[in-house]
């Protein structure tokens, strides 16, 4: 009975715990620059942005591997940056 009061608790508890996926995801910065969506590629050139970033075209050639503070910005093929994220 004790037993299963302990599980019955800590899984209830377990609801409480905070996630802190918001913060680890975001550790370029991308969340501040959400509002570049939509806008073309011109805008990128006034921004002083971080050096460790990356801004990928279509059929262009980068690497797939993930740096949780590097700074990607997606542009389309009509020059409209399409996301932006941290990876």
């Amino acid at each position: 009975m004790k037993q299963l009061f302990m599980i019955a608790t800590l899984t209830g508890l377990a609801g409480c715990m905070a996630d802190g996926a918001d913060a680890a995801d975001d550790l370029c910065g991308a969340s501040q620059l959400a509002y570049l969506v939509g806008q073309t590629a011109e805008i990128l050139t006034g921004l002083d942005l971080p050096e460790n970033r990356r801004v990928m075209q279509p059929d262009m050639a980068y690497t797939m591997d993930y740096q949780p503070n590097r700074l990607n910005i997606s542009i389309d093929e009509n020059k409209v940056i399409d996301r932006v994220w941290c990876g």
